[in-house]
């Protein structure tokens, strides 16, 4: 393999590969132009690509949290089911206003959107409000879906996953991500039928995708496609 070599996603993008005589391991390094991959010498190509897959949903979150946009008073989440909006107070300290669909946020006049800290609070109240708008909406949508097409779980549980919009165990239990209700509802309807599909047929196999197709009015693939278009995050 060349001492320097760049390599091109469709998930990812720019991977830049670099040989270092002291590395004893693949490391990857998620920084703004793209993920910096060292690799000791005598590495092969294909070595570097099985590693890529292997770590793929870790490396896409990481490339995710490099892109996380910066929350100030021009931020906005304006979705089907949560809006959120900062706005300029003359206090001095944070006020939060929330409610079933929405928050907003009150900031005092001299807040230093740059400092770290503050950033890591925002999302971390943010975060908060869309679990709790999910807790309320989507076990209640799941119920009805299930019932509605006969797919019976076992349990329903909100998480925070940023690498998965939802999954479900042998044993029929669910788990979904809270960022779910960023999705407008057709899209929301969609992850939650896939999961239930699965408490039929774990796998992705022809006679999954035929009952998750009928569900869906025969649009389970251009459904999917589109949901590629989202991310686990904001």
């Amino acid at each position: 393999m060349a001492v320097d070599r760049t390599l091109e996603d469709k998930e990812l993008g720019s991977l830049f590969v670099r040989v270092n005589a002291r590395a004893r391991r693949l490391t990857f390094r998620t920084k703004e132009d793209g993920i910096y991959v060292t690799v000791p010498p005598g590495t092969t190509l294909a070595e570097v690509k099985n590693a890529i897959e292997q770590l793929r949903p870790r490396l896409k979150a990481a490339k995710q949290k490099q892109a996380r946009p910066l929350i100030d008073l021009n931020f906005r989440i304006d979705t089907e089911f949560f809006k959120l909006s900062l706005t300029s107070g003359q206090r001095e300290r944070f006020l939060s206003r929330s409610e079933l669909g929405g928050m907003q946020i009150i900031c005092p006049p001299d807040a230093d959107f740059a400092d770290e800290n503050l950033q890591a609070w925002l999302r971390k109240v943010i975060e908060e409000a869309l679990r709790r708008n999910a807790k309320i909406i989507l076990p209640p949508r799941l119920y009805m879906l299930s019932m509605q097409h006969g797919l019976p779980y076992k349990s329903v549980k909100i998480n925070s996953s940023s690498g998965r919009w939802g999954s479900c165990s042998a044993r029929g239990n669910i788990n979904l991500s809270y960022y779910l209700v960023l999705l407008p509802k057709h899209l929301i309807d969609y992850v939650l039928l896939h999961e239930l599909t699965h408490t039929r047929e774990m796998n992705h196999g022809e006679r999954f995708w035929a009952l998750l197709d009928k569900m869906t009015d025969g649009k389970a693939q251009a459904l999917r496609n589109e949901l590629k278009g989202y991310r686990t995050d904001f």
